[in-house]
C-alpha cells in the first residue's frame, strides 16, 4: 500500500508486481490538524486494505520535506503544520497494520519512480530507436505544487543523504527574487502572488494556478499579461534552480507535480534560463552548463537531442580510431508515468529493495 502525502491531498494507493491495483485515492490532507491528519491517513490505509484481493506485504508512502525516514519519524514541514516536535508516524502504522513501514521523500520517490519505469527508459528508448548509441544513467527529478521538491537516482540507486535531506532543491536562492528561496518562486503561492501582483488585485481573490493559465492561454476572464508573467517567473526561477542541481548531476532533468501541466507556460523561460551563458568571465562568454540542455517535448529540441553526431577520432601515434560525440547533451522534459503513479512505483520499489535485506 502507499500513499503521496501532500500538504493539500493524501493520495492512496497500492500496487502489485509493478502495477496500481486501481486509482489514486484522494482525501484531503487536513495538515494543519495533526489528529485529523493521522486520522485522514489510518483510514485511507484502511479503504485500500478493505480493496485488495490479499493482505498487503508493506505500506511505503511519501511526505513532503526532510525528516527522519530510517525511524519513521516525520519532523517540522513547512507543508504540514500539524506536524511538530517530532511526530512517529511510521512506528504507529506498524503497531495499527502490524506490517513494515517505509518512509521516503515525495521528490526522491517520484525520481526513483520516474528512473526506474519513467522518464529515463523513455528517453534512452527513444536514443535506440534513433540509431544513437548514447545511454543516460542519472536522473534529476523536480516537483511543482505547494511546495518544490526533488530527488536524484544515480545507477539505479536513490541518493539519500546522510541526513535524510539530499536534494533539498527548494532551498535554494531564488534567482527572481534572492531574498528569498527558490520554493517561494516555484509553488502554487508564487504563481498566485506574481499573478496579484501584475494584475494589481488582493491575492485573496487571486485565483488558482489552473485558473490563471486558463486565462493566460485566452481561455478565462482575467489579465492574460499578468498570467503569463507568473508563469515566465515561474520558468526563470525553476531553470536557474535546475540548472544549478545539474552542474552537479550531470544527467537528465524530468519535471512532475500539479504545476507541470501548465508546462508550456514555463518551460520556454526555463529552458532559456538553463541554456544562460556567464557573459563576464576571463574567458569572455560562458555556458551556464557544460552540456547543451534540450526540451524533449519540443520537437526540434527532442531532434536535436536525438541526432547522433558521433564521429571517428584518430588516436594518436596510431592508425585506430575512436568513436567520440564532441557535444554533451541533457534532455528536460515532464513525467511520463503521472506524478502519482510515479511516486506510487518509487514507493513499491523502495519497499521491495528493503524487503529483500531483512
Amino acid at each position: 500500500m502507499t500513499l503521496d502525502a501532500g500538504g493539500t491531498l493524501l493520495k492512496f494507493s497500492a500496487i502489485r508486481d509493478g502495477a496500481l491495483l486501481f486509482d489514486p485515492l484522494p482525501i484531503p490532507s487536513e495538515s494543519h490538524d495533526l489528529d485529523r491528519c493521522l486520522a485522514h491517513i489510518i483510514d485511507g490505509f484502511e479503504l485500500i486494505r478493505g480493496r485488495l484481493p490479499h493482505p498487503p506485504a508493506a505500506i511505503s508512502f511519501a511526505f513532503p520535506g526532510p525528516t527522519d525516514y530510517k525511524n519513521g519519524i516525520v519532523r517540522d514541514l513547512p507543508n504540514l503544520p500539524g506536524f511538530r516536535g517530532g511526530v512517529a508516524l511510521g512506528p504507529m502504522l506498524e503497531d495499527h497494520f502490524h506490517i513494515p513501514v517505509y518512509m521516503n521523500n515525495d521528490g526522491d520517490l517520484f525520481t526513483y519512480g520516474e528512473a526506474l519505469g519513467g522518464f529515463l527508459p523513455y528517453v534512452n528508448g527513444l536514443l535506440e530507436q534513433a540509431g544513437n548509441p548514447r545511454r543516460y544513467r542519472n536522473l534529476l527529478g523536480v516537483t511543482l505544487g505547494t511546495g518544490f521538491g526533488g530527488g536524484l537516482v544515480t545507477d539505479g540507486r536513490l541518493f539519500l543523504g546522510d541526513n535524510c535531506a539530499g536534494m533539498e532543491i527548494g532551498l535554494l536562492r531564488n534567482k527572481v527574487e534572492p531574498t528569498m528561496n527558490v520554493e517561494q518562486g516555484v509553488s502554487i503561492t508564487a504563481v498566485r502572488r506574481v499573478y496579484a501582483r501584475e494584475a494589481g488585485i488582493p491575492l485573496d481573490t487571486t485565483p488558482d494556478p489552473h485558473a490563471i493559465s486558463q486565462i493566460a492561454n485566452g481561455d478565462a476572464p482575467g489579465d492574460p499579461a499578468a498570467a503569463r508573467e507568473a508563469f515566465r517567473s515561474l520558468g526563470e526561477a525553476l531553470g536557474d534552480a535546475i540548472a544549478q542541481a545539474l552542474t552537479l548531476s550531470d544527467s537528465l532533468a524530468v519535471i512532475g507535480g500539479g504545476l507541470s501541466g501548465a508546462a508550456p507556460l514555463f518551460l520556454p523561460a526555463l529552458m532559456q534560463a538553463v541554456n544562460a551563458t556567464w557573459p563576464d568571465t576571463p574567458q569572455g562568454p560562458r555556458r551556464r552548463l557544460f552540456s547543451i540542455a534540450y526540451n524533449i517535448e519540443d520537437p526540434a529540441g527532442r531532434a536535436q537531442f536525438l541526432k547522433n553526431e558521433t564521429i571517428q577520432l584518430p588516436v594518436p601515434r596510431s592508425s585506430r580510431t575512436v568513436p567520440f560525440d564532441p557535444e554533451t547533451r541533457a534532455a528536460i522534459g515532464l513525467t511520463r508515468l503521472g506524478t502519482s503513479q510515479a511516486v506510487a512505483t518509487g514507493a513499491y520499489a523502495f519497499a521491495l529493495a528493503m524487503l529483500r535485506q531483512t
